[in-house]
């Protein structure tokens, strides 16, 4: 690039180089010449660091609360089946408490279970529900009558059911009664739960 000055009468020619190197920001000449011929690359790289840790730390937060939503899922679904357990727990008791009340009731009103007994059904309950069948073992070695009878507690059976064991020691003049109750009468139900209630008189 050129400039004209006029100074007494005479022509100076002051020629200024203009550095292109200068023209790209470099300060000086010097720093421009140092200048690697990758630092564009690199300086494209060092923009992409902190997307890069961005990402990385959104997918490490959403590995640990994805952890915790499938532990806090597992503890609940824990939970929700031991309440149900619990539950039928008390429908397996209930059913055998109500086989032993039944047999009671029958041995003590009625003299349903002695050998001398004419009676081979009865109604546990009302009579609606229909009559329930006994079946009757004597061993004569040890002197006892067993009589056993199954209660069901509902027309389902999916409903609660009983198993009554009603057993007399002639001898002995003692009578044991155990019933076991089950949650339901399906026996593939692989949540099919067993109570015992045992009496001795």
């Amino acid at each position: 690039m050129m400039n004209k000055k006029v100074d007494s009468g005479q022509w100076t020619v002051d020629r200024k180089l203009q550095n292109p190197k200068q023209s790209r920001g470099f300060t000086s000449a010097s720093e421009g010449e140092n200048e690697s011929p990758f630092s564009f690359f690199r300086s494209a790289a060092e923009a992409k660091a902190p997307r890069a840790f961005t990402l990385l730390l959104a997918v490490l937060v959403s590995g640990i609360l994805l952890a915790l939503g499938l532990a806090i899922s597992n503890i609940v679904i824990k939970d929700l089946v031991l309440s149900s357990s619990g539950r039928e727990s008390q429908f397996a008791f209930y059913a055998a408490d109500t086989g032993v009340e039944c047999a009671l009731y029958w041995d003590i009103k009625h003299d349903a279970f002695s050998p001398e007994s004419t009676i081979t059904e009865f109604y546990c309950g009302d009579e609606g529900e229909g009559k329930v069948p006994l079946t009757s073992n004597y061993n004569a070695g040890l002197d006892i009558l067993t009589t056993t009878f199954s209660l069901a507690l509902g027309p389902a059976e999916a409903n609660a059911c009983s198993s009554v064991s009603v057993q007399k020691y002639i001898a002995q003049r003692k009578t044991v009664v155990e019933a076991l109750g089950y949650n339901t009468c399906n026996l593939t139900n692989p949540r099919r739960i067993e109570r015992a209630i045992r009496v001795q008189y």
